[in-house]
């Protein structure tokens, strides 16, 4: 069999990238990082080479490809607060969609043969069903979601004009941290409620609001698709398999096929800290959908995905002793 070819992970310092970089290791890939290290972290790269630099350097990015011949890239370099990119969406145009498109034109030059994308739900917007296949219409309401959506569009277009071929991956929410506490979310000013709520219980926040308490959800309040990043990462390792193997692009669901409110979250904190929360009840946040949730069976169908963390007090209790780590 032939040598396989390196993996460039772009963004591969950041919560998800740096999971994925680790599991590409310990499978014995040869993996090149690329990371401006504007909100990753260099200590969260346990294999491979780390280089310092921008997704957007076109000169850089090529040199890259070409030294370290590059068969394959997996792309989650991006800005992701979805309120920020609403107070400023030409950020996001800017890194998500310019720079991507950037790295696509080295990649098709290169000759790079498969493109892993870290796409999101949020392409979906506020969907009008419970439960959203690949199929659901796309109708991003903020300017994260616009941004991925553009550059899932510019892989399409590109994998019909070209021999690449692609794997976009729309996460639902992810959470959680490596089982062994060796990386974790270090995300400065973290958003995404599960870690909100793990630094409230640990004192680094004095309370833990809930946005909408009047959703038609069973307790009101929304419900989301929690994935462990663990089986998020393991993922991109089955979408790489099957891109190696001759498998077609395709855009595929990213998420355990079932959710959670905001309530048995907080809950299901409190319950594996041991300590209640100083929970507060605020107004709906515009564009919260009430419920997010992915259809799976493509993702399934698709490929051999083994998810393994699908429980959710396991997600929390990972989260919490990363927190403790960090304190």
């Amino acid at each position: 069999m032939s040598q396989k070819k390196a993996i460039l992970v772009t963004g591969g310092a950041g919560y998800i990238g740096s999971h994925v970089v680790r599991q590409l290791g310990e499978a014995g890939e040869t993996v090149v990082v690329l990371d401006n290290l504007s909100t990753g972290f260099e200590e969260a790269v346990l294999y491979g080479e780390l280089i310092v630099g921008d997704t957007g350097d076109h000169e850089l990015v090529s040199q890259i490809l070409h030294e370290h011949d590059i068969g394959s890239v997996m792309h989650f370099a991006a800005h992701t607060i979805v309120p920020e990119s609403v107070s400023n969406p030409l950020k996001y145009y800017g890194n998500n969609t310019c720079h991507s498109r950037s790295l696509l034109e080295c990649c098709s030059a290169a000759g790079v043969e498969h493109f892993i994308f870290s796409s999101t739900a949020a392409v979906y917007g506020i969907p009008e069903v419970d439960a959203v296949t690949e199929d659901t219409p796309t109708a991003p309401i903020n300017a994260y979601g616009g941004s991925k959506l553009m550059t899932e569009q510019m892989l399409k277009d590109l994998s019909i004009a070209t021999d690449l071929r692609h794997v976009a991956l729309r996460y639902f929410n992810v959470a959680g941290s490596d089982p062994e506490g060796r990386i974790g979310q270090s995300t400065r000013e973290a958003t995404l409620l599960i870690k909100v709520a793990c630094e409230a219980a640990l004192g680094k926040r004095d309370k833990i609001c809930i946005f909408g308490t009047d959703y038609p959800t069973p307790d009101g309040t929304g419900i989301r698709d929690y994935i462990h990043v663990e089986d998020l990462a393991s993922a991109h390792l089955a979408a790489l398999d099957y891109l190696r193997q001759g498998g077609e692009s395709t855009t595929l669901n990213c998420g355990y096929g079932h959710g959670y409110s905001v309530r048995e979250v907080l809950d299901a904190v409190q319950r594996v800290h041991g300590a209640p929360l100083n929970i507060v009840e605020e107004p709906r946040r515009a564009g919260d959908p009430p419920q997010l949730i992915a259809r799976v069976d493509k993702i399934h169908d698709t490929f051999d995905w083994d998810v393994k963390y699908d429980d959710l007090d396991f997600i929390v209790k990972t989260s919490l002793a990363w927190e403790e780590k960090l304190a």
